[in-house]
């Protein structure tokens, strides 16, 4: 190489490096400018439980705007000492839906309620974020959950237990974010705060800090306190500091001390562009947090007033705020003597000079009590709800202001709820939480996006879609939407919201309607079904279906349908239909002059085309289709083999042909097999059609016909007079079939794309068996409909659907063979909601449906206005379950070697199975449901081992842990034990 060669490739690699340096310094300096102006945090949707029935953010705010004193007597379901005093305790907190989340019921039972509460209540902060948890899975999403060590667990000196090497992982508070982490598949950081009573606002700080420094991309953040036991009372009580009416009298002269309560929260935080990026509505915005600490105060619990000043100040700062930027603080306030006229000092003296307007100052605890690691985030929700309401509720028990306290005009408590109406300003509020531990935080949130009041009702018939992970669960909230069906009618908003934004569950039902009473009816009525994997089969129907004004409404509702319709009644204009343009024909035809065949084919041909195009727009595709005599030729349209131009020339050729036949004939159809109505036909009479093993249709002279419905019914046998002009599918076709060969030798044919199963042989037809005569002889030849339905069972298809303007083909489906039979519509239902129906009928049983597609663009309904998942939950409490409740033995069954020559030996494997299963998990053995995935049912790496040693001690068959997790199911795992009864498989 010349040195001029190398100094030219020098010269490149320096300027590429020099790029790629460039570009280097650009991306720092875009980042520090971020850190510089950080991008806010937004808060895109909350989620709660506390005392008074509370399950919603709305519930919280029903109980503060009404005045309501949730505190109650203490519970009678947790195996606590009778106690006359009062608290604020969540109404079923053993209840836990732990099979939704494959948890085991042993498992469940020996974990902390305070992790159960938070997997549901993060379950529903997702789902009215308008996120589906499993699209989660693998995300940036952090946890940062405020958690404080209960005494669930027994201690170890209480001797063995049967839940022993659950406690540990149960009831470490640090885990309790990492099992939101692990159930969710979140990647983000996952971390549990114990502060005590700040520990969820500084949660909350912790989350917004790791969003803006980039550690995640989405965060869950909040705090939780279920009690296991009564301690904090009766520690309280004996150091004084225990409300004699155990009630939180918040900054009142008559403050005797604090009263306690539970609870959970937790709000989804979002980078504010990252939130409107995504289209989220915004809550409220976090503007700015700070945490600190006591220091050396009086004593380890004293609260230091010049400590909250400065944490003020420093939120206040983080904010970019003035003090009079803040209208109200939610405050700690929890009634004591002590702590109330210090806390009130520091917000004197870091909001009280220089204002326009008061500061108001609450707290929530005077509703629902102290419920420590959740006081914070309670006090965030009520804010965002105050912030939405536009009010600020009143603080219970506060007639009187602490005459402690030197209150000025610039700090006012709040005696009675007043209007907070939103203006040219921003409306902000903070909230303090102060940890007996020392640390202290306060957070600013100003006001997000106001209310929508866009409503869609624009769809003709609106699917609700609901699912669960049980029949029960989709009744629950079929329940619920009957009450969302009184707070508005944004009807198909809703349906969108249920369509895309929550997660679509095994067991299912779609509620249709066009209006609010519709809809109601259906709800009133769902019958879930559970979803498998099913193959749909097309069954397109024939000559007899056509009504007046059929295509109408679905034109007028989906363009799909009517662009379709009008290209296919074109293609039939253009094959040299006589009464043309067939689309106007169709909108002013009488009935006498649609139900001429030369009219009625060309009719149903395109009608059907359009039909099955909107469908597939749906996403519904065949695996395989057929169709009944002029319904063929849709199906080999649709199956890919005529083009559309040539199928319209093939049925007009058809009608016309089939219409100049000779008239006058006559069809019947006769309850009988083929069999049994062969020996009694003659020449004038033919088989015209085996719709079933007893559905047998004839056609023929007129007067024969008559005679043979004479002869049969002599015999008990039902008879029917088909409506017809001509006798179809006989001798009386002989005339039409020299038009047929014609015009059908000239169409050139295709393979199939999907199956077609021809009614003329009942097999599948390539496009080699409709070549030549083919379209003549299925004018003259039988309908073979029990053959073909039954050949579209040995193609795997167990679902069809009827595609025609009416229903005629289900029943006869249903009874040749089990399967699934809907039809697409079925008069005189609305087209619309007739077709809808058919569409969640088909997503009931396991077919993808798109949503998107059937309901058109429009608005969602608020996710948090959708009522979120309705657990199905069961109750676990320790203390009340006793030990032998427990279906798990101290010791392995005695070892029972499996006899591979025993014929029952799959039987005994199965039974071994089953029993180790339900007794390790804690399931009822006769219930166990075997084909169940064995990670749904709660299987975890140490209940492995205890299954696997179970196993092998009672069946002699050495099993490897890893072998449950590879065989799924506990019968695929009794199939592979079966199989390795081999001797070099059978332990000694």
């Amino acid at each position: 190489m010349t040195d001029e060669r190398k100094l030219i490739d020098y010269l490149r690699r320096a300027s590429a490096e020099l790029a790629t340096t460039r570009a280097e310094l650009a991306a720092a300096r875009a980042e520090l400018a971020a850190r510089r102006d950080p991008d806010p945090i937004a808060v895109v949707a909350t989620a709660c439980r506390f005392p008074g029935g509370v399950d919603s953010p709305e519930d919280l705010w029903r109980v503060v705007d009404s005045g309501t004193d949730a505190l109650g007597p203490f519970p009678d379901d947790r195996g606590w000492p009778a106690h006359d005093g009062v608290g604020g305790f969540l109404s079923g907190a053993g209840g836990f839906d732990a099979g939704f989340f494959g948890i085991a019921p042993r498992e469940a039972l020996a974990m902390d309620p305070q992790h159960r509460v938070l997997l549901e209540i993060a379950w529903a902060a997702l789902e009215r974020a308008g996120l589906r948890p499993a699209d989660l899975r693998g995300s940036r999403t952090g946890v940062f959950a405020g958690v404080i060590q209960q005494e669930y667990a027994p201690p170890v000196t209480a001797g063995p237990s049967p839940l022993d090497g659950y406690f540990m992982t149960g009831n470490a508070a640090s885990i309790a974010s990492g099992r939101l982490a692990y159930t969710f598949g979140f990647e983000g950081p996952a971390v549990t705060v114990d502060t005590a009573c700040s520990s969820s606002l500084v949660a909350l700080h912790l989350a917004a800090k790791a969003l803006r420094d980039g550690e995640c991309d989405l965060a869950l953040a909040g705090g939780v306190t279920v009690m296991a036991t009564p301690r904090v009372f009766s520690e309280f009580a004996r150091q004084g500091g225990l409300a004699g009416d155990g009630r939180c009298k918040a900054f009142a002269d008559g403050a005797d001390g604090t009263g306690f309560g539970e609870g959970a929260g937790l709000v989804v935080l979002q980078r504010l562009s990252d939130a409107r990026r995504d289209g989220r509505t915004v809550l409220a915005v976090l503007r700015g947090s700070a945490i600190n600490s006591d220091g050396a105060s009086n004593g380890i619990t004293a609260p230091n007033g010049l400590a909250q000043e400065r944490v003020i100040r420093a939120a206040l700062t983080n904010a970019g705020l003035a003090p009079g930027d803040v209208d109200l603080v939610e405050a700690h306030g929890t009634g004591t003597a002590l702590g109330d006229p210090i806390e009130a000092g520091a917000l004197l003296a870091a909001y009280g000079d220089g204002r326009a307007t008061p500061l108001w100052v609450g707290s929530v605890k005077s509703n629902i009590g102290h419920t420590q690691a959740a006081a914070g985030i309670a006090g965030v929700i009520k804010v965002i709800e105050a912030l939405r309401h536009e009010t600020l509720p009143a603080t219970l028990h506060a007639d009187t202001p602490s005459t402690l306290v030197d209150w000025t005009d610039s700090v006012r408590v709040i005696r009675a709820a007043r209007s907070w109406p939103g203006g040219s300003v921003p409306r902000r509020a903070a909230v303090s939480s102060f940890g007996i531990s020392g640390s202290n935080a306060h957070v600013i949130i100003e006001e997000g996006d106001r209310a929508s009041s866009e409503v869609d009702n624009s769809a003709p018939a609106v699917p609700w879609v609901l699912t669960g992970r049980s029949a029960e669960a989709v009744r629950a909230l079929a329940d619920r939407l009957r009450g969302r069906l009184v707070a508005g009618d944004d009807l198909a908003s809703v349906a969108r919201t249920l369509a895309h934004q929550r997660t679509h569950f095994a067991h299912r039902a779609v509620a249709v309607g066009a209006d609010a009473a519709e809809l109601r009816r259906a709800l009133d009525t769902v019958r879930p079904a559970e979803a498998g994997s099913p193959r749909v089969g097309f069954a397109f129907s024939g000559q007899g279906t056509q009504r007046v004004g059929m295509g109408t409404e679905l034109a007028e509702a989906y363009p799909v349908f009517a662009e379709a319709f009008d290209t296919a009644c074109a293609a039939v204009d253009a094959g040299g239909y006589a009464n043309a343009p067939l689309r106007d024909f169709l909108r002013e035809a009488p009935r006498d002059e649609l139900d001429r065949t030369e009219n009625t084919q060309p009719a149903l041909f395109a009608f059907q085309v359009a039909l099955a195009r909107l469908v597939a727009s749906w996403g519904v595709r065949p695996a395989a289709v057929l169709g009944h005599s002029v319904g063929e030729i849709a199906a080999a349209h649709v199956a890919g083999i005529l083009t559309l131009a040539d199928a319209g020339r093939l049925v007009v050729a058809r009608a016309a042909a089939m219409q100049a036949a000779r008239p006058g004939g006559a069809m019947l159809s006769l309850r009988a097999e083929e069999s049994e109505v062969l020996p009694t036909l003659d020449s004038r009479v033919a088989i015209a059609a085996v719709n079933g093993p007893r559905a047998t249709v004839v056609s023929g002279d007129a007067d024969a016909v008559r005679s043979l419905a004479t002869a049969w019914r002599a015999r008990g046998v039902r008879t029917k007079a088909l409506a017809v002009s001509h006798a179809f599918h006989s001798s009386h076709m002989e005339p039409a079939l020299p038009v047929l060969r014609e015009v059908a030798g000239s169409i050139p044919l295709t393979e199939p794309e999907v199956p077609l199963v021809s009614t003329v042989t009942g097999a599948v037809a390539g496009a080699g068996v409709l070549a030549g005569e083919y379209w003549a002889e299925q004018v003259r030849l039988p309908v073979r409909f029990h053959d073909a339905v039954r050949a579209l069972g040995d193609l795997g298809v167990d679902t069809v659907l009827e595609i025609g303007p009416d229903a005629t083909l289900t029943g006869m489906i249903a009874d040749i063979r089990q399967a699934t039979a809907l039809a697409a519509l079925r008069h005189p239902a609305t087209e619309a909601v007739s077709v809808v129906s058919a569409a969640g009928a088909l997503f009931e049983r396991g077919v993808p449906v798109d949503w998107a597609a059937v309901l058109g663009e429009g608005p969602h309904a608020e996710p948090a206005s959708v009522p979120t998942y309705p657990f199905q939950r069961e109750h676990y409490w320790l203390r009340t379950i006793t030990t032998t409740a427990v279906a798990v033995e101290s010791a392995p069954p005695e070892v029972t070697l499996v006899d591979p020559a025993d014929e029952d030996a799959h039987e005994v494997i199965m039974s071994a199975v089953r029993e180790s299963v339900a007794a390790v998990l804690g399931h009822d053995s006769a219930g166990l449901n075997v084909t169940a995935d064995l990670l749904d049912l709660g299987l975890t790496s140490f209940g492995a081992l205890e299954i696997a040693d179970r196993i092998t001690r009672a069946t002699g068959l050495a099993l490897p842990p890893a072998t449950l997790f590879d065989t799924r199911t506990p019968a695929a795992l009794a199939d592979r034990l079966h199989a390795l009864l081999a001797p070099a498989g059978h332990a000694n």
